[in-house]
C-alpha cells in the first residue's frame, strides 16, 4: 500500500535493494517496522509526523518489497543498520532522528552504537536489549516469544511450516502478544502485511532474521554490553504487552542509554497499529524540539 501523501521509491544501497517511501518536510526521521510487517504499519502515523518532519518509511531487508539475500549473516542488525544509514546518506541526510518498532527497534539499537554521529535521536518500540531477552530467558518470555526459537531453525523446517497456512501462522503472531483483535489492525495495512508474508522469500528473509539473532546479533551485543547510546533515547512499550508483563522494560535500557526517557502507549505490542493517536503524541512530543 501506499502511505497517504507520501511517494515510494527503491534504492541500490549496501549491497541490497531497499524500498522506502517519504513524505513531509523538515528534519529527517526514519521509521522502521517490525516483525511480520512492512513499512505499512506506519501508515496511520507517518501522515501526522510528516507535518514536522521528512519522513522516511523504509523495508528492511528480508522483508515487503527490499532484497530477500540468502545468507543468514546478511540479516544481523549490523548491517540492516548499514542499510539504513546507506539509505539516508543516499537521500542526502547524514544525521537524522529514528524511531523502531521491533526488529525495526533493534536495528535501530545496533545503528546509534555503531553510527553515533548518524543519530541524533532515537526511539525504541516494545523490546528489552537482544543480549538480555536471549540470556535472562524465562519460562513465560519463552511461552510467548517461543517464535524466535522456532522460526531460528535450520531451513527448510519453519518455512515449510508456515507456507502451508502463512494468514494463520502470522494472524497468531499479531495477536499473540497482547492486547489486540484482528479487527483492531487497519484493513488496508492488513492486505499489505498479508502480501507480504504470503511470499515465500519474505518467509525465509524473516527466519533469516531471527536465525541471525542467535548466530550472530548475540555476539555482537555480548561485545558491546558496556557500550551505551549517547543521544536521546526514548523508551516506549505497550502497557498492555507481553514485554511490559514480563519485565520492567525502562529499567533493561538504564544502563544502555546515556540520556534516556521512558513511557507506556496504551495498547500491547502492536500499539502503533491499535494506537495510532497514542503513538503520534508520544514520538511528537519526543522529536518536536522544544
Amino acid at each position: 500500500m501506499t502511505i497517504s501523501g507520501f511517494t515510494d521509491h527503491a534504492a541500490q544501497v549496501n549491497g541490497v535493494t531497499i524500498a522506502y517511501s517519504t513524505g513531509g518536510n523538515g528534519p529527517p526521521l526514519l521509521l522502521l517496522h517490525g516483525f511480520p510487517q512492512t513499512r505499512a504499519m506506519w501508515a496511520r502515523v507517518a501522515t501526522d509526523l510528516a507535518q514536522t518532519h521528512s519522513v522516511i518509511c523504509a523495508d528492511l531487508r528480508g522483508y515487503g518489497a527490499s532484497s530477500k539475500p540468502d545468507a543468514v549473516a546478511d540479516y544481523s542488525f549490523r548491517e540492516m543498520a548499514r542499510d539504513m544509514v546507506a539509505l539516508m546518506a543516499h537521500l542526502g541526510y547524514p544525521h537524522f532522528a529514528l524511531a523502531g518498532h521491533d526488529r525495526g527497534a533493534r536495528t535501530a539499537h545496533r545503528m546509534a552504537l555503531d553510527s553515533p554521529k548518524a543519530v541524533r535521536r532515537l526511539c525504541l518500540m516494545d523490546i528489552v536489549p537482544t543480549h538480555t531477552l536471549l540470556t535472562e530467558l524465562g519460562h513465560k518470555v519463552a511461552r510467548s516469544y517461543y517464535h524466535w526459537f522456532f522460526l531460528a531453525q535450520p531451513k527448510p523446517f519453519p518455512e515449510d511450516m508456515i507456507a502451508a497456512d502463512p494468514d494463520g501462522f502470522f494472524h497468531a503472531c499479531l495477536l499473540g502478544w497482547g492486547g489486540a483483535r484482528l479487527e483492531d489492525f487497519d484493513a488496508d495495512q492488513m492486505a499489505a502485511y498479508r502480501t507480504a508474508w504470503r511470499d515465500r522469500d519474505t518467509i525465509r528473509g524473516m527466519c533469516n532474521d531471527y536465525r541471525a539473532a542467535l548466530d550472530h546479533d548475540l555476539y555482537d551485543d555480548a561485545a558491546d554490553l558496556a557500550a551505551r547510546v549517547t543521544c536521546p533515547a526514548l523508551i516506549l512499550f505497550g502497557a498492555d504487552g507481553a514485554m511490559a508483563k514480563a519485565y520492567d522494560v525502562p529499567a533493561t535500557w538504564a544502563d544502555k542509554c546515556s540520556n534516556m526517557t521512558a513511557g507506556a502507549v496504551p495498547g500491547g505490542h502492536f500499539f502503533v497499529d491499535t494506537n495510532p493517536a497514542g503513538t503520534v503524541a508520544a514520538l511528537k512530543s519526543f522529536f518536536i524540539e522544544q
